[in-house]
């Protein structure tokens, strides 16, 4: 009885910590209806400024505190000046924008505090008075982490008087329901928005430097935190701070409570399995509701003008290089191209979802990793040989695509995406602790081609194959009528019902089809690089495969590998000069986001259109 006491009492001291952040989160969300992914990065940088701090400061006992109020600050500034510098120019644009925006955000953050403290791990101090435990039923339980856990409610009750005594709390709280019908009574929403991102920075900072005596800090710590936040903010309720309290303490005790009932390969995937049960059926949360007409972001309808076609010539030009590529290349820059196209075919599949569908998924990694796995394992445990585990692998992709598109299809924008970031979850977790079968973190090692195609020049043939062919009967999937009424669902979704059609049975197709088709090069990287590992289904490669389709065009299939070929070529050749390429790509997709939203292929559009009318 004790021990689950104890257990208990230490999720909740991990759920106050969650509810920080996540409401924080949740205020932003419920304000600009922006899913700001660069909120984990704030909490991992006042955690790092805060543990820089604590001893520079001559304020002996009282440094450690004091660093503990100065470095949230330190982070809410800069949360306000990331929103008017950069996300202010895309609040009209579609969601897809702001999530890649704050995701720029992420990686020159990330690699901000590498090139100020070091890529290794820090232990930070402990404050003064707090350092010992305190004797509970006669077990021992850390002193600080009980004063973090009457910090949590005492931070709600603040957030509760601010949000409903404080004239700017109610304004915030009408935006939050009709922003719109706010910057109708002559409200300026811009410092509405400032104001939100300030106090939810603010917030993440205390988080962070909250668990500066509590764990260790480490630069892969903002990952850890923002998906257990998307977690409460989904369960609460999005843009609810009361629900994030409560979706906080029920994560915080579920985890723990998992922990001494449950199986290890389940500790993860009861946490996601929540959170995918509350989405389909309260899409908007226990707690939450559904924002007012007219609220959402612009659809990602294409230009008006049309996005063009690629010119015959053009198209043989690359073919024919294709072809001559592995006689002529470096056996090096040949398996970077096997890699690039490995990546083009995953960034089709994506294509047909986000460009020709209107369906913005985060979890699209799933059906790439387990497509590699499901190759892999049969290699590895059944004996197959390479081109039956091949073809297997994106079966298993489709199969699981298949079901969590029956629950995801069910609904449309942000619900949609969140879901689907919750279906890939449960599938890494299960992968990421399913040791027996899967290896876990250890990954699964060996799963070379077959000897007929193991030499650079032969495999990276037959990834052209699989990678042309499969962008081919993709490009034949969207120009079909299948295809144009998928563009019309995105366009006129409410028409199209209203004539007759089945926007789901459209929907849940395309969906296996990409699953399908992410699968396909899953199985292709896989015997690339002769391992497999948990990371292939992370959110990071979701929304990396995101961004290859932002930088070639997202509505142009022709721009998926003209992305991966322009995000892994950038990749390889930043690493070569300078460890800090995150940040450089950080400043590419900043970049495109702001200056060239329809992407490479938009670009060269324009200025073809520029020249002929020269011409």
């Amino acid at each position: 009885m004790t021990a689950l006491l104890l257990q208990v009492l230490a999720g909740l001291t991990h759920a106050m910590i969650l509810f920080l952040i996540a409401s924080g989160l949740s205020l932003i969300f419920g304000v600009t209806r922006t899913i700001n992914f660069a909120h984990g990065s704030l909490y991992m940088l006042a955690a790092y400024l805060a543990a820089w701090l604590a001893p520079a400061l001559p304020m002996g006992g009282l440094s450690v505190y004091t660093a503990m109020l100065i470095a949230p600050l330190g982070v809410a500034l800069l949360g306000s000046l990331i929103e008017v510098c950069f996300l202010r120019r895309v609040y009209r644009a579609p969601e897809l924008y702001q999530l890649l925006l704050t995701f720029a955000m992420v990686l020159v953050i990330g690699d901000g505090v590498k090139f100020l403290w070091g890529a290794e791990n820090r232990i930070g101090p402990k404050p003064a008075g707090l350092e010992g435990s305190v004797p509970i039923l006669g077990q021992l339980f850390p002193t600080y982490d009980l004063a973090v856990l009457a910090m949590g409610p005492a931070v709600a009750l603040g957030l509760w008087g601010l949000l409903h005594r404080t004239r700017w709390g109610v304004l915030l709280r009408a935006a939050a329901s009709d922003r719109e019908m706010v910057g109708a009574l002559g409200v300026s929403q811009a410092w509405l928005f400032t104001g939100a991102f300030l106090v939810g920075s603010w917030l993440a900072g205390l988080a962070g430097a909250l668990q500066v005596p509590r764990q260790a800090l480490t630069t892969t710590m903002d990952a850890a935190i923002i998906v257990e936040a998307f977690v409460v903010v989904v369960v609460g309720g999005m843009g609810n701070v009361f629900g994030a309290f409560l979706g906080a303490v029920l994560l915080g005790v579920l985890q723990s409570l998992g922990i001494l009932w449950l199986p290890r390969e389940f500790h993860l995937v009861v946490v996601f399995v929540l959170m995918a049960a509350v989405l389909a059926v309260r899409p908007w949360g226990l707690f939450g509701t559904a924002p007012a007409p007219g609220a959402a972001a612009g659809a990602l309808s294409p230009p008006a003008g049309g996005t063009g076609a690629v010119p015959r010539w053009a198209v043989a030009a690359g073919g024919a290089l294709l072809l001559v590529a592995p006689m002529a290349a470096p056996t090096f820059v040949v398996w970077m191209l096997v890699e690039i196209l490995a990546f083009g075919l995953f960034a089709g599949s994506l294509q047909l979802l986000v460009g020709t569908g209107g369906m913005i998924s985060f979890g699209h990694a799933a059906y790439f990793g387990l497509g590699a796995y499901g190759a892999a394992l049969l290699v590895k445990y059944a004996g197959w040989s390479m081109p039956a585990a091949f073809l297997v692998g994106p079966a298993l992709a489709a199969a699981a695509a298949l079901v969590f598109g029956c629950v995801c299809v069910r609904l449309r924008g942000i619900p949609f995406a969140m879901l689907t970031l919750a279906c890939a979850q449960i599938a890494y977790a299960i992968v990421h602790q399913w040791y027996a079968v899967t290896g876990g973190d250890n990954g699964l090692l060996g799963i070379w081609p077959a000897p007929a195609v193991a030499p650079a020049a032969r495999y990276y043939y037959l990834a052209l194959a699989v990678g042309g062919g499969g962008l081919l009967v993709l490009r034949r999937i969207t120009a079909s009528p299948f295809g144009l009424t998928l563009r019309a669902a995105r366009d006129h979704a409410l028409r199209c019902e209203a004539i007759g059609v089945n926007l789901r049975a459209h929907q849940l197709a395309a969906f296996v089809v990409a699953g399908c088709f992410a699968g396909l090069a899953g199985s292709l990287f896989a015997f690339l690089k002769g391992s497999v590992f948990p990371d292939y289904l992370s959110v990071s490669m979701s929304v990396e495969s995101l961004v290859m389709v932002l930088l070639g065009g997202i509505h142009r299939l022709a721009g998926a590998p003209v992305g991966a070929a322009v995000f892994k070529g950038l990749d390889t050749l930043v690493t070569l000069y300078t460890e800090y390429w995150q940040a450089f790509l950080g400043g590419l997709l900043l970049t495109v986001v702001l200056a060239f939203p329809d992407g490479v292929m938009g670009l060269l559009r324009r200025r073809a259109s520029r020249g002929g009318s020269h011409g």
